[in-house]
């Protein structure tokens, strides 16, 4: 199995951000360092900045409202992590990040297939926002966000998603895509500033009743559910 793919089964990262931490030299293979694309074969030892790493097939699946001010990142050394923040008693990451200053739901998990069909953005998997901005704002820009706006920080074209207006400064808005800051960006590019973004639901899980701090586990309906639109996307299917 390709490292990347372990660590991501063992609930300690992404894929993506696997590779991240080898280009960083932070996780070593049988005391060298892992190289990216190296397989990993059972009974060698793992270790994650100096922490082992290993399988767990009891798997995980947790609604969690993150709040403002903590960090979506598995590194150990920034201060207000979400790893430690949650504290949880197994190992677990998260499946798509929310940025430092945004709140609301994060689905918590193990499962390293179910991270990565649910990040790919290739399978238009639903994310809904609600988002407050610093005044009232037109109609007129909330259709143009809709329709998709050029950021050109990133040089690319949002897709088309759908937008609600839910009072004079505040709209919701599901995406089916994950770019960085991709909701601030696209307000910026019309000069309005967001004052709270909020996450309330990822596919078909929802953040509920949940406070802020707070966190579930998936009922056996909502997990049988999320399985089979990831399921799905898989080819062939």
């Amino acid at each position: 199995m390709r490292i990347n793919k372990y660590l991501s089964e063992c609930g300690v990262c992404s894929r993506r951000e696997a590779d991240v931490l080898i280009s960083e030299n932070r996780i070593l293979v049988d005391g060298m360092p892992a190289r990216t694309g190296m397989q990993i074969e059972e009974g060698m030892e793992v270790l994650v900045d100096g922490k082992p790493v290993k399988k767990d097939t009891d798997k995980v699946y947790l609604i969690f409202y993150k709040p403002p001010g903590i960090e979506c990142t598995s590194d150990s050394r920034v201060k207000m992590n979400i790893i430690d923040y949650l504290h949880y008693p197994k190992r677990i990451t998260y499946a798509g990040r929310l940025d430092r200053n945004s709140e609301g739901l994060m689905l918590m998990t193990n499962d390293g297939d179910m991270i990565d069909a649910v990040m790919r953005a290739k399978n238009m998997h639903e994310k809904e926002y609600v988002v407050t901005v610093d005044r009232a704002i037109p109609d007129e820009v909330l259709e143009a966000i809709s329709r998709g706006v050029y950021l050109k920080g990133l040089n690319v074209t949002t897709r088309p998603c759908t937008v609600r207006r839910t009072d004079e400064k505040t709209f919701s808005i599901v995406l089916t895509e994950g770019l960085n800051r991709e909701i601030r960006r696209m307000c910026e590019t019309f000069h309005f500033k967001v004052r709270k973004l909020k996450r309330v639901r990822i596919m078909n899980l929802s953040l509920g009743k949940l406070k802020e701090g707070q966190y579930r586990s998936l009922t056996e309906e909502e997990l049988y559910e999320l399985r089979s639109r990831c399921a799905s996307d898989q080819p062939g299917s």
